[in-house]
């Protein structure tokens, strides 16, 4: 941000004061549009341009006569933009120790935004200690004070009931917990048309169907079934089906024209008693695995992991898979789980191919366990952990949570967005199953033809949002059921355009 600041500034598009101006404004009418009943506002301001931006809109609101209090941490420094704009307020300053908020008053924090680093002083805490009460909105300038824009990790712990930013938003706006402190998040558009983002190779956006949704085939009216996509799915034992079941179901219901379900006999009549549009297919032994997809009628896309349970095996069928030339491989649950020990195996194989042909799906916990010093390391962010882990694994990794981030290796992605945010999750996918159907999705949507990282952001997507169409009481299956409605709705263009999704810096 500061560096498009000084590039806006420097090709004389706007003065920095003039953009403390917009930022007033615009912060303005968000109050008098969602706060505007307020008896009081009272304005909490730091010292830098965060500071700045609370005189700005503390001085716009006196002279529309709202009643309005201010309270500095410091003065700004000499001869800056918030330095002038605190000239400008002649009003009274008061130290925050005055600060009491009233009943319905609105609390907008100033203080220190998404430059602030380190812990928060005593007098800050205690002063946001006391707009900690249900009755009095808080509205925060940029980011919430005490969280972090880089990483979204907070040292402050305090909701906020809307955060206006500039420009675009920052990964403390889109990754949790910082993400749960904003509230609604209002970008506002105030002049600024610097930074070099647009040119770097590790461009981050958040997810939205612009970004991927000419990539997905359209179906033609000579397509055959096989042309629409062959996924096969390892099954689990005859007590462990369901899993593997849900991911077959969830990858026909996004356009493939055939699954194979590939396990034991025991399991597969389990299988065929469930699925009446799959097909089955019994493999002795791993070896007899690889050759049992050879013979298939070209799977473009293989899941392996859910319900599977034989650790040994996973190894072998996954290795064995990604040292084909054609097949992608999604690696779910137990798949990951096996290679917790022997993840050199895994990322060796997928580093024989120029494009990822791995997916791999971990939540915090598998995570964890197959990336253990990326997973330690505090002073990385989600986006962090996520490209690191896809850079040393080869693969496309889909890093499951509230905050589902996708992440691809850098160097694939030049000039492409190579790290994608989720923002659409709903309380629907905290289900059993959920995570399974996910790996369907994505697998449906590689066999289909998409490429692997619009593939693994595109299905994320539908997955929330087809979560939200089931309601937050819906079982795995119902997420799945959502999912025609759902695809039918992006390919047709029947959702509204949304308003382009900033990049996330």
């Amino acid at each position: 941000m500061a560096e498009a600041d000084r590039q806006t500034i420097a090709s004389g598009l706007a003065a920095g004061s003039q953009l403390m101006d917009n930022a007033g404004y615009a912060i303005l009418d968000v109050i008098l549009k969602d706060f505007g009943q307020a008896p009081r506002v009272h304005v909490l301001c730091g010292t830098g341009n965060n500071g700045g931006d609370g005189y700005v809109v503390a001085r716009l609101l006196a002279e529309r006569g709202h009643p309005v209090s201010l309270y500095a941490l410091g003065a700004p420094k000499k001869g800056t933009d918030a330095d002038a704009a605190a000239a400008r307020w002649t009003g009274p300053v008061l130290d925050f120790s005055f600060f009491e908020p009233g009943r319905s008053d609105l609390v907008v924090d100033a203080i220190f935004g998404a430059g602030g680093k380190g812990d928060l002083p005593e007098i800050v805490i205690s002063a946001l200690n006391k707009a900690k009460q249900p009755s009095v909105p808080v509205l925060a300038v940029d980011l919430p004070s005490g969280v972090d824009g880089d990483t979204g990790h907070i040292r402050y712990q305090m909701a906020c009931d809307a955060t206006v930013t500039f420009y675009r938003k920052k990964p403390g706006h889109v990754l949790e917990p910082g993400r749960s402190a904003c509230g609604t998040i209002v970008v506002a558009d105030i002049g600024v048309r610097g930074g070099t983002s647009e040119n770097a190779s590790n461009q981050r956006y958040e997810n939205d169907p612009t970004l991927w949704r000419s990539a997905m085939p359209k179906l033609s009216q000579t397509t055959h079934k096989y042309q629409r996509g062959h996924v096969a799915v390892f099954s689990g034992p005859a007590l462990a089906t369901g899993a593997a079941r849900l991911s077959a179901i969830a990858a026909q219901k996004v356009g493939i024209g055939a699954v194979t379900l590939l396990g034991t006999e025991a399991a597969l009549h389990v299988q065929a008693a469930h699925l009446t549009s799959a097909m089955v297919h019994t493999y002795a032994d791993p070896e007899d695995a690889i050759g049992v997809l050879a013979k298939l009628n070209n799977p473009r896309c293989v899941v392996l992991g859910p319900g599977f349970g034989d650790m040994n095996a996973a190894r072998q069928i996954a290795t064995s898979i990604l040292r084909q030339e054609e097949q992608t491989l999604v690696l779910d649950a137990d798949g990951l789980t096996a290679f917790v020990d022997e993840s050199q195996a895994l990322f060796g194989a997928a580093a024989l191919h120029d494009e990822p042909r791995l997916i791999l799906t971990p939540h915090e916990g598998e995570f964890g366990r197959l990336f253990p010093d990326i997973a330690d390391d505090g002073s990385l962010s989600k986006i962090d952990r996520a490209t690191k882990a896809a850079e040393r694994a080869h693969a496309v990794v889909v890093y499951k949570g509230r905050d589902t981030v996708i992440a691809a290796p850098r160097d694939i992605r030049v000039g492409k967005p190579c790290v994608i945010v989720n923002g659409n999750a709903s309380p629907a996918l905290a289900t059993a199953g959920s995570g399974d159907v996910l790996a369907g999705i994505i697998a449906g949507l590689c066999a289909r033809g998409t490429p692997v990282f619009e593939a693994a952001a595109a299905a994320v997507w539908l997955h929330a949002e087809a979560g939200s169409k089931a309601g937050a009481f819906a079982i795995a299956e119902d997420i799945a059921d959502r999912l025609p409605d759902t695809m039918s709705a992006v390919e047709n263009q029947f959702l509204l355009e949304p308003i382009p999704r900033l990049q996330c810096d």
